[in-house]
């Protein structure tokens, strides 16, 4: 775990330059805007290791899968989102030497992500091998305005010399990814050009034959001889100055990428142009000013206040950050990688992630639309998903969603996850239900969501099979949330998420049938659903499941045989093996008991409804003590149920676990980039977890509870067309409805209305005094 990044409530913070933390840094201090994004890495040259990332959203390439044989229905590639045009490269040079932060000396070194107003701001002090020494100060972003642009102030100050400094701004697109598996280049050169102030290049991508035109625009405080210069999908403008001592030389550098997905290719150029054009005349202040507007508008509606707890908050905040500069939901053809804009790893493509964490998020934070989007964007790729079933044998409609796509064909290329981690089709039903109980949107249902859930539940009802000696059916050759565990028998999970795709899909029949009989009746022929015979196949699989369970402990079992292993708890694990991942042999691991993420908790977090308090306390005791939690994904369920349980400890250490994973580098794994799908999980466990939010019969729920460190907290939350803040401190709970219709909450069972707004005053309602929980800690 690393501690170098200073607490402060709206800022993260480096002082002191360290190399050996620059690639953490370069992911946490990344930009985004939903439609492109960045790594933070330097502006100016840099020797030492860096990974290099500018990307388009959307834009990708079929890699081609590397392994040394095959299976049928293997995937043929492993799409990667591409490390696009670098446009924020600034090359100086000082009297002939190039400024490079690996070579010369490095003082007042501090960079810093401004997250209440959205830039990026770097600042230090450089001395040359000559003894020249120069002030820099860089301030940058992706504008959420202009959301296909960024822009870069970069002010350069010589301290101890007057003489010729030169500044090189450039667009290069010469570049590569990193995880390439053959080392091969993605992009070729469509066209490129330059002008007095700045130049483009178009670029090409092979095989998937998107293209993105990238350009700059510079204006620059001092005058000095310009000349354009270009090569193999590189254009740069060298300025030639007389640096005056103590006088500020200031290049604003304004940038755009432009996709294909969104113009017609042969009109990029022309449309960059005017972009450039545009963001230009706006000026940098004008530019800097809205973005701090738009962030203040987004901050307004889902920023959570943790009084009493600097570390915390700011955790959070760097969460609810990141997810939002990531993911607008402007534009039902992206999704959520689970790197986002701030790395390659996982090929910042879609996972099962983004419905089992990150819709949460969306629903209760923005427009219903962007949560409909993310659904809108599996339902369009139903007939990929069919096809995916079919090579693995699958028939007559049945579904398996991919377990990592970007435009829904299967790109995973591990056989135990492509082939047997399919409770990944329950997360995207489950996904289709939460959205339906919070929004109470059931015309989706209509539209396009049984659809969905009827391929997903043919899928399960084929994937099952008869056992003659257990006369029940069972679920063979499966992976669980828990990765260390693969081709297992009968897992709990699996299994329980599998009957419970069956039994929402025949609810979501019978509503949609009585609803609007025609469209129903449209749907069943278009499908060729034979309502009797597979509603009955449905219902037999529910009756006749085998659920593995353990009688002496009164637990569900992870799968068959998980008690035969070594049950040796994680706090008698030495530390010098952890992580396991990085320490351990994978037959290791898989011979042992270790969890990496919530399995049977995962069910018990998403269907808690079903089972009572003592059920879900069991389970946790068994199974949290053997969970090393080296997924992302794996804090904040524990810390959701611990909150449930009213155990606090539990509940406080996998929030800031949860929260700080990337600031504190828990995995040791943040230089490939942030774990921004799991971010989501940090505001499920606030909200659900301290908040106890739930959607209960139609209405919210709330049972919370404040952890001792803090004073108060407070979310806003949007609801069916209400906008609502909750409060909680020590001594009560406030909710107050901001806007909207009157509404109806529970809190800890009570029922009480909320009146909207009325007047200049917000009236705030003290719903509730102190629960005997909250008084112990008070």
């Amino acid at each position: 775990m690393k501690n170098y990044i200073k607490v402060d409530e709206w800022k993260i913070i480096e002082e002191g330059f360290d190399p050996k933390y620059n690639l953490i840094s370069e992911s946490l201090f990344s930009l985004g805007n939903g439609r492109m994004g960045q790594r933070a890495n330097f502006e100016e040259a840099y020797s030492g290791e860096t990974l290099q990332g500018n990307y388009v959203a959307g834009v990708y390439y079929p890699d081609k899968t590397r392994v040394g044989w095959w299976k049928n229905g293997y995937p043929e590639y492993f799409a990667k989102v591409l490390n696009a045009a670098n446009w924020i490269g600034i090359d100086v040079f000082i009297d002939g030497e190039q400024l490079d932060l690996a070579k010369c000396e490095v003082s007042n070194f501090k960079r810093e992500l401004n997250m209440k107003e959205g830039y990026l701001k770097r600042t230090f002090r450089a001395k040359t091998a000559d003894g020249k020494e120069v002030d820099v100060e860089a301030i940058r972003f992706c504008s959420m305005v202009d959301d296909e642009t960024g822009v870069i102030r970069y002010t350069i100050t010589p301290l101890n010399f007057s003489g010729p400094v030169t500044i090189t701004p450039f667009v290069d697109g010469d570049i590569k990814n990193k995880d390439s598996n053959y080392d091969e280049k993605f992009w070729d050169e469509v066209t490129k050009g330059s002008w007095s102030d700045g130049g483009y290049v178009q670029l090409r991508t092979k095989k998937t034959g998107f293209e993105v035109a990238t350009g700059q625009k510079f204006t620059i405080s001092q005058q000095g001889s310009t000349q354009s210069s270009e090569k193999e999908k590189y254009v740069a403008t060298e300025i030639k100055l007389d640096a005056v001592k103590g006088q500020a030389i200031v290049l604003t550098k304004y940038a755009a990428n432009l996709s294909s997905q969104n113009y017609p290719a042969n009109a990029l150029v022309a449309e960059l142009e005017k972009t450039l054009k545009t963001i230009s005349a706006k000026g940098f202040e004008k530019m800097l000013a809205e973005q701090a507007e738009a962030w203040d508008k987004k901050w307004q509606h889902n920023d959570i206040i943790i009084e009493g707890d600097a570390s915390a908050q700011q955790g959070i905040r760097f969460n609810i950050y990141q997810l939002n500069q990531t993911y607008t939901g402007e534009d039902d053809r992206l999704n959520i990688g689970p790197k986002g804009f701030t790395g390659e790893k996982y090929g910042g493509s879609t996972y099962w992630d983004t419905e089992a964490y990150c819709v949460p998020f969306y629903l209760a934070t923005a427009d219903q639309k962007v949560t409909r989007n993310l659904l809108l964007y599996r339902y369009k790729q139903l007939g990929k998903a069919i096809d995916n079933a079919k090579l693995l044998g699958f028939k007559d409609g049945a579904a398996l969603y991919p377990m990592v796509t970007m435009d829904g064909t299967e790109c995973h290329n591990e056989w135990e996850i492509t082939f047997e981690e399919i409770h990944r089709n329950g997360a995207i039903a489950h996904a289709i239900f939460n959205y339906v109980r919070y929004t109470g949107d059931e015309q989706y249902l209509v539209d396009y969501g049984l659809e969905v859930l009827i391929a997903i539940a043919r899928f399960w009802a084929q994937r099952v099979n008869w056992s003659d000696e257990r006369r029940q059916y069972v679920m063979l050759g499966v992976t669980g949330p828990n990765e260390y565990e693969n081709n297992v028998n009968n897992n709990w999970y699996t299994s329980t998420i599998a009957t419970w795709c069956m039994k929402y899909s025949l609810e979501a029949i019978e509503k949609v049938e009585a609803a609007d009989k025609a469209k129903f009746d449209a749907l069943i022929t278009k499908i060729n659903f034979d309502k009797q015979k597979e509603s009955a196949k449905f219902r037999d699989v529910i009756e006749k499941m085998y659920y593995p369970y353990d009688e002496q402990r009164q637990i569900f079992l992870q799968q068959d045989g998980y008690l035969d292993k070594e049950q040796i708890l994680v706090k008698d694990l030495p530390a010098s093996d952890r992580p396991l991942n990085q320490k351990w042999s994978w037959d290791r691991i898989l011979r042992s008991c270790y969890i990496k993420q919530a399995d049977v908790l995962q069910g018990l977090y998403f269907f808690e409804e079903n089972y009572d308090t003592d059920t879900i306390r069991r389970n946790y005791d068994f199974y949290e003590p053997r969970t090393v939690h080296e997924s992302s994904l794996s804090p904040c369920v524990h810390a959701v149920i611990a909150a449930k349980l009213g155990d606090e400890a539990r509940a406080y250490e996998f929030y800031l676990r949860t929260s700080r994973l990337d600031l504190d580098d828990y995995n040791n794994d943040t230089e490939d980039g942030c774990h921004i799908t799991s971010m989501a999980g940090t505001w499920i466990s606030v909200v659900e977890g301290f908040g106890g939010m739930r959607v209960r019969d139609g209405k919210l729920s709330f049972d919370p509870f404040l952890p001792e460190k803090w004073q108060s907290f407070s979310f806003k939350i949007g609801f069916r067309g209400t906008s609502l803040r909750v409060t909680v401190r020590k001594d009560q709970v406030s909710i107050s409805n901001l806007s909207g219709p009157e509404i109806k909450v529970l809190i800890r069972g009570r029922e009480h209305s909320l009146s909207p707004n009325e007047g200049v005053g917000v009236k705030s309602v003290t719903l509730y005094p102190p629960s005997p929980k909250m008084s112990q800690e008070s």
